[in-house]
């Protein structure tokens, strides 16, 4: 860990920051497919996000830290919110099930909203054997909703 904790590769804390890793790369994917600058902003803000995450969840809660830590405050999943209802907006209810297939970039929403979904359930089980700020598990679940809204908003948009 960065403070030099040593555990096992399959420790629950090394599982949950690597599914954080995975989720980020699979944003990362979604930034290079999407044309839209404002949601490659949005997709940039949410990268860094996940970058805090995953360095704080690589931290031994209960060992000093020497590195400079990015500030866990800046996690805000008001801005998973706001960008949700904006989306929202534009979109018909729900009516029925959602079929997944469509193009690459909703196909690749619904990947990330999958590995987020596994993160979370990695998070909660973090949580049953050490401190995980309230932040961090808010945020992801936040964010599994938002790359669900996303896939349908841009699904509408290319028909």
């Amino acid at each position: 860990m960065i403070n030099g904790t040593r555990v096992p590769k399959n420790h629950i804390r090394v599982e949950t920051y690597g599914t954080i890793d995975e989720l980020n790369a699979h944003i990362a994917l979604l930034k290079a497919l999407i044309v839209n600058e404002i949601q490659k902003k949005e997709l940039s803000e949410i990268e860094e996000n996940l970058f805090i995450i995953q360095t704080h969840l690589a931290i031994d809660p209960e060992k000093e830290c020497a590195l400079k830590i990015p500030d866990i405050e800046k996690i805000n999943a008001g801005n998973l919110e706001k960008n949700i209802d904006q989306m929202n907006e534009k979109l018909p209810p729900i009516t029925s099930f959602i079929s997944l297939s469509g193009s690459v970039f909703t196909a690749q929403c619904h990947i990330a909203r999958c590995v987020c979904r596994r993160a979370e359930r990695r998070l909660v089980a973090l949580l049953n054997e050490s401190f995980v700020h309230s932040s961090i598990l808010l945020y992801i679940n936040r964010l599994s909703d938002y790359l669900f809204v996303l896939a349908r908003y841009v699904a509408k948009e290319v028909n």
